[in-house]
């Protein structure tokens, strides 16, 4: 073999090396500790790896939104928690972000992300204490917040919307 085709060889098979290595890695952890945050492809899915009873899932779905979920994450340890995230069917972009957790300090990566809160007030959402926060997000784009005690879960939605719609997903979600 000539000197110039070996060198580039070797160094793409160290990479292939080096990025396989990674790759296994970060997938031990996963098979050794079940209930870590993993990605799913559905609700039941997750409900059943991890064995979790209450996911809260709304009944009612504004018609924009692309219904399953485009994303689910879950976990058990070190403790509960799901995140479902919707699409718009005409935008393409996640839309609505609702989270589940038994930790107050649970803070999922923000795939919506308020910029500027307008107003916040304290909402009764079906006999339950809510905080409610409606402002922008980027792009000047309508945003709010909602979030309450459910049992032993911190529910949290996120919606690009006006208030009405994200109170409706909301109040579907109340037993």
């Amino acid at each position: 073999m000539s000197g110039r085709f070996y060198t580039p060889v070797v160094f793409a098979g160290v990479i292939l090396a080096v990025v396989i290595t990674l790759k296994v890695l970060n997938w031990i952890p996963s098979v050794f500790e079940e209930g870590l945050l993993q990605q799913y492809g559905s609700v039941e899915e997750a409900k059943a790896a991890l064995h979790m009873k209450d996911v809260h899932v709304p009944s009612y779905f504004p018609p924009r939104l692309l219904w399953p979920p485009s994303r689910i994450l879950a976990q058990t340890k070190p403790f509960d928690a799901v995140v479902m995230e919707f699409r718009d069917k005409e935008k393409g972009d996640v839309a609505l972000v609702i989270v589940q957790s038994a930790s107050e300090r649970f803070r999922p990566d923000r795939k919506i992300e308020m910029v500027q809160t307008k107003e916040r007030v304290t909402y009764l959402l079906k006999g339950r204490e809510a905080l409610l926060d409606i402002g922008a997000c980027r792009n000047e784009e309508p945003c709010c917040t909602l979030s309450w005690k459910e049992g032993p879960y911190r529910m949290t939605l996120v919606m690009k919307s006006v208030p009405v719609d994200l109170i409706r997903v909301a109040e579907s979600m109340v037993h």
